[in-house]
């Protein structure tokens, strides 16, 4: 007997796939999940599609945070405060959602986007080698600031997360983009959870298509995680700007169109 397989799940699981590979690289798996996931789907609310899609992605980066945990040296001691302090931000920004619309704060990150991808893109050393200095006190405070500010960002408004998190490791602790991405897979990892926090209690995650979902997105996690090691820091500071610059026009367009 041939099991009955949901005639969306044909589309949205290579979409999965895709979107883990590119997120365990350098974020931005939502620009391609969550327009799927609408496209796939016009009758379901909103919010149904956002917890599916985390729920999804959450597994993915789990699984890439795994992968880079076992051959990149991650300082613990800083990332989990800044992973805790991302999900009170999360929580946060989830809630205050209802104060001021996520379109509101658009034009602004149109142009953090753009001074993120000038300033990486006229500094070709940006990124490229990881000072291995000891972080200080200091350090530790501008994690927890950090995390706190770009947690309450991806509950109120989400889009490139993962590109800021890489940008502000390199700009505050001197990592390169392979480090920088691995601990970005941290902090984000709290991000989505907290998220789920709300989702699930809520009925707002559409289990029968989130969990083969995840699976996909857990695969490709998997593939982009390996090609991230294996291309290092070069690839991905392409991939990075790349990501940045397709994620800036989107945001312009959706503003001025």
């Amino acid at each position: 007997m041939i099991a009955f397989v949901p005639p969306q799940l044909l589309i949205l699981l290579p979409l999965a796939f895709t979107a883990g590979l590119v997120d365990a690289a350098v974020g931005g798996g939502g620009l391609i999940l969550v327009p799927g996931l609408f496209a796939t789907l016009p009758r379901e609310i909103p919010a149904a599609l956002m917890g599916t899609n985390k729920f999804a992605a959450i597994m993915g980066t789990a699984s890439a945070t795994w992968r880079y945990a076992r051959q990149v040296r991650l300082d613990w001691h800083l990332l989990l405060p800044s992973a805790l302090a991302a999900f009170c931000g999360a929580y946060l920004g989830a809630r205050a959602i209802h104060l001021l619309p996520g379109n509101a704060v658009r034009p602004l990150v149109i142009v953090l986007l753009a001074v993120m991808l000038l300033y990486t893109w006229f500094k070709p050393a940006f990124g490229n080698q990881d000072a291995g200095r000891p972080l200080t006190r200091r350090d530790l405070y501008v994690g927890l600031a950090i995390g706190t500010a770009i947690g309450f960002y991806d509950g109120f408004f989400g889009p490139g997360t993962g590109s800021f998190l890489i940008f502000l490791f390199i700009r505050f602790f001197h990592f390169d983009f392979l480090r920088a991405s691995a601990s970005a897979k941290v902090v984000n990892l709290a991000t989505n959870l907290a998220s789920l926090v709300f989702f699930i209690p809520a009925k707002m995650v559409i289990f029968g298509l989130a969990i083969p979902m995840a699976l996909a997105n857990i695969a490709g996690a998997q593939v982009g995680s390996r090609m991230a090691l294996r291309g290092g820091n070069a690839w991905i500071r392409k991939l990075f700007l790349v990501l940045a610059l397709v994620l800036l026009a989107k945001l312009t367009w959706d503003t001025f169109s």
